[in-house]
């Protein structure tokens, strides 16, 4: 079918999530025309569509590294302070924790940052500035050279298919996708030890070897009730072979407590209970805390599960056919119902009982009617060939020995801060979780070694398989973001490519004053090591 639509910008961001948002929040705000692309019906991506509560740096109520991330955290506590009913303590409250979760300062409900994103974006909607197309996906990339002239997507709910010309695209694909419908140079999986010098790094590298994706659900727990649901088809597989060797320990085990930095016992679920902290995993991604909100409110708390027990690593999920890819994530869920299923009727109580009945999922907060999230959480994907990669010997305390801070970046567009954090992987290797200093974003990862108007907006910019696993979080994906719209507008409007922007001292300089006058910081402050980073109860699962 030819492409029965037309359209043109100055930027096209194909992929809604934060760093999309981002894009497309900051090229739209300096003067370009925007376009931006999504699959789904919800903007936000890991944070949203994917059920991924804030993951946040230490520092994200102290240091200001973006202005337009803070303002956007700003405006998730306004929302419940306009539109909840929350206590007068919580609305007086200036660090609010809508929902007390213990992994962050502002874990929230995905809605509201949805209702956000589009408060913030709508002014340059209604200019005509911004155009989102949602429920479209992108079917294939046209190129001209070394450039990428356009896309051509299909519209989800008509059937039609559109055509979008560019002077620059942004791949905010969750995974990738435009660089391996581009053909542009990128690398999927793991390296090679030999060719990165990673201490960390495999002997040989391996393209499936890739960590697991999560299909989170939402649930409250309404004790006496029950809410049990169908059992999965293939609950017995899931139980015997995967859950098994969890539940023989009762979902307990000993990791630093982030707070109190002390090493606790953190369980699955340590009861129903008015306190602010515990720490359970239950309580670990606590989306709505009932004390927050006026009596009768919520007659329970909410949580968002993104638990090791429901990681799925069978299966590589990218770089494999349509159908093993569809069965990868057909058994992520399973995997995910199940353990639902595993908790409603047989797990361990933390009384000594056995099952918890009243649990309920609640696809109501999720936007799905089956509980589970919109979209799966992909932790890595595919990751452009980069004019300068990102390594652990720059970031990873272990790997700097005798020196006190991460390496310092003339070309830096922006901070991150988190730890090396790999999880179990499809190849059943170990997991990965070490210290880092809080680092510089450099602008030679967001710049791919040959195509000239391609710029990366989220996981995707050039960092190897371990250096992803620090750079995957909110807060990153939000500075990548906006790093990229910046430079776009930038560089189209001097009518050079962006990595002529890197390889000029003095557009370098004028492009870092433009992200300095945005808000945007480029060098931390002096901190430690992240050695007290949370860590979200995660340790290596059993092998099996």
């Amino acid at each position: 079918m030819t492409a029965q639509i037309a359209l043109n910008a100055d930027v096209l961001v194909t992929g809604g999530g934060l760093g999309g948002v981002s894009a497309a929040l900051t090229a739209a705000s300096l003067g370009a025309t925007v376009i931006l692309v999504e699959e789904l019906d919800w903007l936000g991506g890991q944070l949203t569509a994917q059920g991924i509560p804030l993951d946040e740096y230490p520092w994200n109520e102290t240091v200001v590294f973006s202005r337009t991330y803070a303002e956007f955290r700003n405006r998730i506590r306004q929302y419940y302070r306009d539109h909840y009913p929350l206590t007068a303590a919580a609305r007086a409250n200036p660090l609010l924790n809508p929902g007390m979760g213990n992994v962050s300062t502002i874990a929230h409900e995905p809605r509201v940052s949805v209702q956000v994103i589009e408060a913030m974006l709508s002014p340059y909607v209604g200019s005509g500035a911004l155009r989102v197309l949602r429920r479209h996906k992108v079917l294939s990339v046209a190129t001209q050279g070394d450039r990428i002239s356009g896309i051509v997507a299909k519209n989800l709910n008509s059937g039609r298919e559109i055509a979008i010309t560019c002077g620059t695209i942004i791949d905010a694909t969750e995974t990738g996708d435009i660089l391996e419908l581009g053909n542009v140079e990128h690398v999927l999986g793991a390296e090679a030890q030999h060719d990165t010098g990673e201490p960390h790094a495999l002997s040989a590298a391996d393209p499936l070897n890739q960590p697991g994706v999560t299909w989170a659900f939402a649930a409250d727990y309404l004790p006496g009730e029950t809410h049990v649901i169908e059992k999965p088809a293939s609950y017995v597989r899931w139980r015997d072979g995967i859950l098994a060797p969890w539940t023989s320990s009762r979902f307990t085990w000993t990791i630093p407590d982030h707070v109190t930095h002390e090493l606790r016992q953190r369980p699955l679920f340590a009861g129903d209970t008015d306190e602010e902290y515990v720490f359970d995993l239950w309580h670990a991604r606590r989306i709505a805390y009932r004390k927050n909100f006026q009596p009768g409110a919520y007659p329970s708390d909410i949580t968002l599960a993104c638990w090791p027990q429901i990681e799925y690593w069978d299966k590589p999920v990218l770089g494999v056919s349509n159908a093993d890819a569809e069965l990868a994530l057909r058994e992520s869920r399973e995997l995910s119902l199940s353990f639902f299923y595993w908790m409603q009727t047989e797990a361990p109580r933390h009384d000594g009982g056995q099952g918890y009945p009243g649990l309920r999922l609640r696809g109501d907060i999720l936007g799905t009617d089956d509980g589970l999230a919109k979209q799966v959480y992909y932790r890595e994907g595919r990751r452009i060939k980069a004019e300068f990669t990102l390594l652990e010997q720059h970031v990873a305390v272990e790997a700097r020995k005798g020196l006190t801070q991460a390496e310092r970046f003339a070309d830096s567009i922006g901070i991150a801060a988190y730890r090396i954090d790999l999880h179990y992987s499809s190849r059943g290797n170990d997991t990965i979780d070490i210290d880092t200093y809080p680092f510089q974003l450099p602008l030679g990862a967001l710049l791919p070694i040959r195509v000239d108007n391609l710029l990366p907006a989220c996981k995707n910019l050039g960092t190897t398989r371990i250096t992803n696993s620090a750079c995957r979080v909110h807060p990153a994906e939000w500075s990548i973001g906006e790093a990229s719209g910046a430079l776009a507008v930038y560089a189209q409007t001097l009518r050079i490519p962006p990595r002529a922007v890197r390889s000029d001292a003095r557009h370098l300089e004028e492009f870092q004053a433009l992200l300095k006058k945005r808000g945007v910081l480029l060098a931390w402050p002096e901190f430690g090591p992240l050695t007290a980073m949370a860590r979200i109860g995660y340790r290596p699962p059993p092998k099996r």
